[in-house]
C-alpha cells in the first residue's frame, strides 16, 4: 500500500535559496524512482521561508531501506542542519480516498 509523508521545512531566511536549489535536485532525481508516486512542494503563502512537501510513494519499506540512502540524497541532507531554523515536521499517511479532476 502506497504511504504519503507530509514534511513540513521552516527555513533560515538567508538559506532559502539553498534550500530550494537542494531540495529541487532531489525532487528532480527522485521522480525516476520506480517506487515514487507524487510530490509536490507548498510555500506558505504568509511565510515565505515555510514549506510543505507532500510525498507519495508506492512502499514505506522501499523508501527506508532503499530511497533515503539514495546518492542524490547526501548533500541534502548534510545540509539540513543549516539550512532549517527548527526541525523538519514528519507524518506518515496511508490513502484513504483519491479524487482527480478528468477534464
Amino acid at each position: 500500500m502506497s504511504v504519503t509523508y507530509l514534511i513540513g521545512f521552516t527555513v533560515r531566511p538567508e538559506q532559502r535559496g539553498r534550500f530550494l536549489k537542494l531540495l529541487n535536485g532531489v525532487l528532480d532525481a527522485m521522480r525516476h524512482e520506480d517506487m515514487f508516486v507524487s510530490a509536490t512542494l507548498h510555500g506558505d503563502p504568509s511565510d515565505a521561508n515555510h514549506f510543505l512537501l507532500h510525498e507519495t510513494w508506492a512502499d514505506h519499506q522501499d523508501v527506508l531501506v532503499v530511497q533515503l540512502k539514495r546518492p542524490y540524497r547526501a548533500a541534502w541532507h548534510a545540509a539540513l542542519e543549516e539550512l532549517l531554523a527548527t526541525p523538519r515536521d514528519i507524518s506518515m499517511w496511508q490513502p484513504l480516498r483519491s479524487d482527480h479532476n478528468e477534464n
